[in-house]
């Protein structure tokens, strides 16, 4: 097959962002950082005819640029040119696979922060109690509110902006599950307990299009609401909605899930992703044995 007669490296980006909007259904927050990237990269030659010799030394020296940066921030970078790289082999521009000449570091494998069960138990009776205690109806709703972000995070495995965004007509009392549409616009169906399922009813019966009323929540307010809560439970470390999520897949992996259906519920694409948590639940268990173990007590 024929090469294609390529543009400039202006109207590539252009036409590679355009394939990842409506061919990758892509976020708006992938498709920024990609034109950040490439922008960056191809910044004095955008007006430039694309060739295969010089295309490599280009990235390179892009990446050379950016070594200053952090590992992860650098292979995101780096995530940016090799799927462009990759469209360009894929549209037929060049007979090559040019990826495989771009390589970047490692990046190091970070263990997520996560709270116990007992810190997330308590978290969860700290609202209730103050929710039973109040007697103001519009402190009420505030607090049923944080009472179920708080649920969806840490009972349903949610990322924030997926809670924030949760509509009231993709909760399926019946079947006790929700729907979700996650990362890259994909949608998923997530199984919540009849305890989340239960605490969802006031907030969907207000008949509004989202729970949180008349608009979604901001996901600056959740981390707020999140960050409040708990400090006022008395959890020491600073709590982010990120370690909720995180705290519902080690307790899963801990009770025993499988990593695939863990998989499904997080909404994971790669089992890789996933996989970070083997990592923690692995601590745990050694801790466990360490402690309790009657071997334990030579050591005393």
């Amino acid at each position: 097959m024929a090469l294609k007669i390529a543009g400039n490296f202006g109207q590539m980006t252009v036409e590679f962002l355009k394939h990842l909007e409506l061919v990758e259904s892509c976020s708006a927050h992938t498709l920024r950082a990609y034109k950040t990237d490439l922008d960056q990269a191809f910044e004095k030659l955008k007006g430039a005819r694309f060739e295969p010799k010089t295309y490599i030394e280009i990235c390179r020296s892009a990446l050379t640029s950016w070594a200053s940066l952090s590992v992860n921030s650098r292979n995101r970078k780096l995530g940016a040119l090799k799927s462009f790289t990759g469209y360009l082999f894929d549209q037929n521009y060049t007979n090559e696979d040019l990826r495989v000449f771009l390589q970047g570091p490692k990046p190091q494998q970070k263990i997520p922060h996560f709270i116990s069960v007992d810190e997330a138990l308590a978290l969860l009776k700290q609202i209730k109690a103050e929710l039973e205690a109040s007697l103001d109806e519009k402190s009420k709703l505030s607090l049923r509110q944080d009472y179920v972000l708080m649920l969806l995070l840490y009972g349903g495995g949610l990322r924030v902006s997926e809670a924030c965004e949760l509509k009231s007509k993709n909760i399926l009392f019946e079947k006790n599950i929700i729907r979700i549409r996650g990362k890259g616009n994909k949608e998923r169906l997530v199984a919540l307990s009849p305890i989340v399922m239960n605490a969802l009813k006031p907030l969907h019966a207000s008949h509004s299009e989202w729970i949180w009323g008349d608009k979604a929540l901001s996901t600056r307010k959740a981390y707020d609401r999140v960050r409040s809560w708990g400090a006022r439970a008395g959890i020491t470390t600073p709590l982010h909605p990120h370690a909720l999520r995180h705290s519902f897949a080690t307790h899963l992996l801990t009770s025993g899930a499988n990593l695939r259906s863990l998989q499904e519920l997080l909404g994971h694409t790669s089992l890789t992703a996933t996989q970070k948590y083997t990592h923690i639940a692995t601590n745990q268990i050694a801790e466990m044995m360490e402690k309790h173990h009657p071997l334990a007590n030579l050591k005393k």
